[in-house]
């Protein structure tokens, strides 16, 4: 494992910062991220394993960085940094899209990218809006309370990434709760068991669609009955893709729709002000998204030296992106910690950047608006039921969010 390299100058201070920690409020950096944003564009943080790894926490050297082909993806990289205790337990198991480089990468890629489009988020909009109001509809016929993760949060967003892959929503339990094993363990050995079981129960699946002798409605159906079919991709890979995009199509979402109610409800200015003009829903959820930057932590690893920032990244070197720093770059975002939905918040890094940015992009942003739309227009006095110091969040080794949201209206 290559070690960090001294430099002088003033790219990083001194003392190293332990990565990651738990925020003290929801929607806020944690407070010992308070050194990565001194105006340095790069630092050093210190991982669980006592590895240091480069910081990037400029967003112009962010952007930079993200879309440079110096830094690799690849998670079997021999000196591919590890986040977490739970992660150096798969850290040598395929992640298709996400942990590959090009010319993989593209490959997979491309195969997706036809479903993921503007217009296919678009031509989705009227199924997520019925989805939306049935489970309202629900909400308001069994009357307040409620619990908005389970009733509201998570169900709108894994019924339309079962819609979209051929996935049966009758199965979201297991799915969702081996998701939450996955991303959250707590012990490295369920994050291995909870993959095992969903690539298990994917692969069923798709040998299931492979013996249809017509294709069902969903992506895995159609690339099964094609390229599948053709040779031009393994099952195994297929199994890899249908994983990060069931996982990652519900539980980010689902952690925005739960997180940013809770955000608009701490900010009533805020939130009276989107109630009096619905238009600016766009606006409010990239802000939302900028602020919350709920995927605190992309990682990468240098393949041969970068210079950057009066700084030299040594080919073999961990680098680590704080997603909640550079968000709130005050060179980038003036008052960086206020939310507000006038600024021009729509080149926030939440989604990534590069080859790698969310390719479930466009489907997040539609799901968005119009499930917080929806929220606002049908529960016009929605309120926290228990005091917000008692509302439980998640931690920061994993997508952050609420674990549980009370609600009253």
């Amino acid at each position: 494992m290559t070690e960090l390299t001294d430099i002088t100058g003033p790219a990083t201070p001194a003392d190293p910062v332990a990565f990651p920690q738990d925020r003290t409020c929801p929607y806020h950096p944690p407070t010992g991220y308070a050194p990565l944003r001194d105006g340095h564009d790069l630092s050093r943080v210190t991982l669980f394993d006592g590895r240091e790894v480069w910081a990037v926490t400029a967003h112009a050297t962010a952007r930079a960085l993200l879309a440079d082909p110096r830094l690799s993806s690849d998670r079997r990289h021999p000196d591919f940094p590890v986040p977490t205790e739970r992660f150096a337990g798969v850290r040598d198991r395929r992640v298709a899209l996400l942990g590959v480089d090009d010319p993989e990468h593209q490959r997979q890629r491309r195969m997706m990218i036809p479903s993921f489009t503007l217009k296919r988020a678009a031509e989705l909009r009227p199924w997520i809006q019925r989805t939306v109001d049935g489970l309202l509809d629900a909400m308001i016929a069994q009357g307040p309370p409620a619990e908005l993760v389970s009733a509201f949060a998570l169900p709108v967003p894994s019924m339309v990434i079962c819609r979209l892959l051929g996935v049966p929503y009758a199965d979201h339990e297991f799915f969702e709760e081996q998701s939450r094993r996955l991303l959250r363990g707590p012990a490295a050995a369920d994050t291995l068991d909870a993959r095992a079981r969903l690539e298990n129960y994917l692969g069923r699946l798709i040998d299931d669609k492979a013996k249809q002798s017509e294709p069902g409605e969903g992506v895995l159906d159609d690339i099964v009955h094609g390229r599948l079919r053709e040779g031009a991709l393994s099952r195994d890979e297929l199994v890899s893709l249908a994983l990060i995009l069931l996982v990652a199509g519900h539980e980010t979402t689902a952690n925005m729709i739960s997180l940013g109610t809770y955000t608009l409800l701490r900010h009533p200015a805020r939130l009276a002000e989107l109630r009096a003009d619905p238009a600016l829903l766009p606006a409010a959820v990239e802000e939302l998204m900028r602020m919350l930057s709920i995927a605190d932590g992309l990682f990468r690893v240098a393949l041969e030296d970068v210079e950057v920032a009066g700084a030299t990244i040594r080919a073999g070197e961990g680098v680590l992106f704080s997603t909640s720093v550079i968000n709130r770059d005050p060179s980038q975002y003036e008052d960086p910690d206020t939310l507000d939905f006038h600024r021009p918040a729509r080149h926030h890094v939440a989604f990534g950047f590069g080859i790698h940015q969310c390719l479930g992009q466009n489907l997040a942003r539609a799901e968005l608006e119009i499930a917080l739309g929806g929220l606002l227009t049908r529960l016009p006095g929605l309120r926290l039921a228990v005091p917000a110091e008692d509302v439980r969040f998640k931690p920061g080794d994993t997508i952050q969010g609420m674990l549980e949201l009370p609600v009253t209206w």
